[in-house]
């Protein structure tokens, strides 16, 4: 299986691709910067994608986790923070660079029988949730839920699913010291995850742990 990882550097994504390259997969990963085996992509730039294109060719990939992402606003305040360029970099980082992702690998995907894409939002984009603050975060991984679920009925006949998943709460530099789950945790959870995604379940908004979260 070939896998292909944004975010690849460090944190859930690193660990994901550890532990695909462990079974025996041939994984692509990206960062910002590149390098230490990864490729170079800043999410944030179209022409960056056209790179990605090129350096995969014809390959066909049969699993795509869109894993990048950003969490600016943290201790944001209402009266005088979330400046507009927060708002800009955050949503090209967490919704237009997951959707220049898809739309970049789209005939890698074709190429492969039953491929999957996997985007990494949060339980905060869901509308049950809604304590106050982090509201780019928390738009932004609404957005990224939205656009995963109209991927899903718009490829669901070319045999693509397409799953949105809440990673935990887990200790990285972006969850903090005092987060529930640690990162060994949060990927073994979203591997078994992504393992169970077909066309039965596609469009799927899931926890870690299996658990089917309100949208």
């Amino acid at each position: 299986m070939h896998v292909v990882i944004t975010g690849a550097s460090r944190g859930i994504g690193a660990e994901l691709a550890k532990r695909y390259r462990a079974d025996g997969h041939t994984v692509t990963g990206t960062s910002r910067r590149g390098g230490g085996g990864l490729v170079a992509l800043d999410v944030t730039r179209a022409e960056g994608f056209e790179d990605l294109a090129a350096h995969l060719g014809g390959r066909a990939v049969d699993l795509l986790v869109c894993n990048a992402g950003i969490y600016p606003d943290k201790g944001q305040a209402l009266d005088t923070g979330y400046p507009a360029s927060m708002w800009a970099e955050t949503f090209a980082t967490n919704v237009t660079g997951v959707f220049l992702s898809v739309q970049a690998l789209l005939p890698n995907l074709r190429a492969a029988q039953g491929a999957r894409i996997a985007i990494i939002s949060s339980q905060m984009a869901s509308h049950t949730r809604a304590p106050g603050g982090s509201y780019i975060y928390r738009a932004s991984k609404a957005a990224a839920l939205n656009l995963g679920r109209n991927l899903a009925t718009d490829l669901a006949p070319e045999g693509i699913a397409v799953g949105i998943y809440h990673p935990g709460w887990v200790r990285t530099d972006m969850g903090g010291d005092a987060a529930d789950i640690s990162v060994d945790e949060a990927a073994e959870g979203l591997i078994a995850r992504f393992d169970a995604l077909d066309k039965t379940s596609t469009g799927c908004f899931q926890t870690w742990d299996g658990r089917d979260y309100p949208y």
